[in-house]
């Protein structure tokens, strides 16, 4: 089935309390010195685009760059100092000025030169979010690709069909699986464009116009502005600061929630396939993988329950981040302040859910007799709409509806087929013949169009890859109802 994801790697840096809430590489990307190092990278890069532009020394440049390295700093005294400061910036400004002014007292005058603390915050995010977005999208990619194996490979298993978690007509794993990937790859798509529209630099100073850098009608800001860009190898700064316009971190927040709520969706399926009396389904095991602390033979939906619980906490969180976006004239007061700690926490939890339902599609055990097995079960009731559509084309819908109504219930009292009973029944024999009858619960005769449906979304999923937004299902019948010739 491919090399498998795992979200429990030894030695994970991660806090124990979030250990159910992120996996190792997002720990790591989120952790005290990942998020000093994007901060420093910051002072770093500011300071050689400003000496580029003739702002500051070349020699001052290099010397806070020298000076600008994670040993140099303790996080712990930083996060302290920030309670007091409102922010980490400014502590961190202050220590880096005290350590260049160790070794050159002149270039000290020109840490973070013309910045404000914000420029520092929402420059280390985006930084962050940038990797975070390469993170993500090589699990997606192992996702979907798991995905459609397992539409392509179960186009014809049939299943029960559920509503409202009652028994209904039979449907394929594969289009399941296919409807699966269908969302996650809109969500991908989504998701990704977010990641690209939110990772841009932050630098407008201390109102937004840079003015510290030049007087009126001079281009000495916009100069700084494209040489930090480039500096940190974005492909571009935005048209200006952005400091209380928080829209495209809320789009990449909420492009989170979506896709989070579309695995939970994917995890909710499976965990209840996975129940003892349904047995349709189950996630791959291994050591320590889904077991109990006092019954031996239980083999949990780990992977799933880590995915729900990521659905259940993102959107609180992406709540939070909308409800922020309220932020006042040019600086807000307790708005972005309070982000933080909610965009780590949506990116750590989609991750994990993206990494733990790739885990899954992985290596998924599917239990195709046990599928027809529920199907047999029912007793041929889920068929019930078919025999009505039959019979309402010779007696009206109303009229074979109640034979229905009464053939449904004998079957499920006396505990015969639904085929059986209606044989019985001078009224549908009038119009059905024996053929028609006997014919009527085979599972791959009543499936409509549930193949033209999934790969209908494998179309749309492969469109989506190449970033084509056309809607697979014009797709698939221009490919497939045209003639060889125009084939």
């Amino acid at each position: 089935m491919g090399d498998r994801v795992s979200i429990a790697e030894p030695c994970m840096s991660v806090r124990l309390i979030d250990s159910l809430a992120t996996t190792q590489p997002l720990a790591e990307l989120f952790s005290d010195e990942s998020v000093l190092q994007a901060m420093l990278d910051f002072e770093t890069a500011l300071a050689r685009a400003e000496a580029r532009s003739g702002i500051i020394p070349g020699s001052a440049a290099e010397a806070i760059a020298a000076s600008a390295k994670p040993g140099n700093f303790d996080t712990a005294s930083l996060a302290q100092a920030s309670l007091r400061a409102g922010t980490p910036a400014i502590p961190l400004a202050k220590a880096l000025t005290e350590h260049v002014r160790k070794t050159n007292p002149e270039a000290a005058r020109f840490v973070h030169w013309g910045a404000t603390s914000q420029d520092v915050a929402d420059t280390a995010t985006s930084l962050l979010l940038r990797r975070a977005q390469k993170i993500v999208a090589k699990d997606l990619l192992k996702l979907e690709q798991a995905l459609l194996r397992l539409a392509e490979q179960h186009e014809k298993t049939v299943m029960l069909g559920r509503t409202l978690l009652q028994p209904a007509p039979p449907v394929t794993f594969g289009l399941k699986a296919a409807g699966w990937l269908g969302a996650v790859a809109r969500g991908r798509q989504e998701l990704l464009d977010a990641f690209h529209a939110a990772a841009v630099i932050q630098f407008g100073g201390a109102s937004g116009t840079l003015a510290s850098l030049g007087h009126p009608g001079d281009d000495c800001g916009i100069a700084v502005v494209k040489a930090l860009s480039e500096e940190l190898g974005f492909e571009k700064p935005p048209a200006a600061p952005w400091h209380t316009q928080r829209d495209r971190l809320a789009t990449l927040v909420c492009a989170c929630g979506v896709l989070t709520g579309s695995l939970g969706k994917m995890a909710r399926d499976i965990s209840l396939l996975m129940q003892f009396e349904v047995g349709e389904a189950a996630e791959p095991g291994g050591q320590g993988r889904g077991g109990s602390s006092t019954m031996p033979q239980k083999h949990n939906p780990t992977a799933c329950s880590l995915t729900l619980a990521a659905a259940h906490r993102v959107p609180g969180l992406v709540a939070s981040f909308l409800a922020a976006m309220v932020q006042e004239q040019e600086r807000a007061v307790g708005g972005w302040q309070a982000e933080w700690p909610i965009i780590a926490g949506v990116v750590q939890s989609t991750g994990l859910a993206i990494a733990s339902m790739a885990e899954v599609a992985e290596g998924i055990s599917i239990d195709v007799p046990r599928m027809r097995e529920n199907i047999e079960r029912t007793n041929g009731v889920v068929f019930a709409e078919r025999a009505m559509m039959l019979l309402g084309a010779k007696l009206g819908r109303d009229a074979a509806h109640t034979l229905l109504e009464v053939a449904t219930k004998k079957s499920v009292v006396e505990g015969r087929h639904l085929r059986v009973i209606l044989a019985e029944m001078p009224e549908v024999t009038e119009h059905l013949d024996a053929a028609e009858l006997a014919h009527l619960e085979i599972p791959e005769q009543y499936l409509g169009s549930a193949d033209a449906f999934r790969k209908a979304l494998i179309v749309q999923s492969g469109q989506l890859e190449s970033g084509n937004l056309e809607f697979g299902f014009i797709e698939y019948h221009r490919r497939n109802t045209g003639t060889d010739e125009e084939k």
